[in-house]
């Protein structure tokens, strides 16, 4: 196992929930990201900016009535990167698994 293989941004538990919990639907409200990986909203703003700078969330802000709102979507190389950091992480459980004490 290659120690490369794992990505760096999502050896992060935090960043790792965000983009879990993203890979699953189109455009997430950021309150129900929030809520869902409990965190304060400054909390989520900060690791959202991690992975909007690595290019792994689309964030978009517009307003629903009077309302400012802010949606995250996982992009495409967000998707890449979480699904090769699961498999690095898949075969390092393979690897132990296969060991005799």
């Amino acid at each position: 196992m290659d120690p490369a293989d794992l990505d760096p941004v999502l050896l992060d538990p935090t960043r790792l929930s965000i983009t879990s919990l993203l890979v699953g639907v189109k455009w997430a409200e950021f309150a129900w990201v929030r809520d869902s990986v409990g965190l304060s909203a400054s909390a989520l703003s900060k690791q959202v900016s991690t992975l909007e700078a690595r290019g792994y969330v689309e964030v978009e802000k517009g307003y629903v009535g009077k309302r400012p709102r802010t949606w995250l979507n996982l992009s495409g190389a967000g998707r890449a990167a979480l699904n090769s950091h699961v498999t690095a992480l898949r075969r390092i459980v393979e690897e132990s698994e296969g060991r005799s004490p």
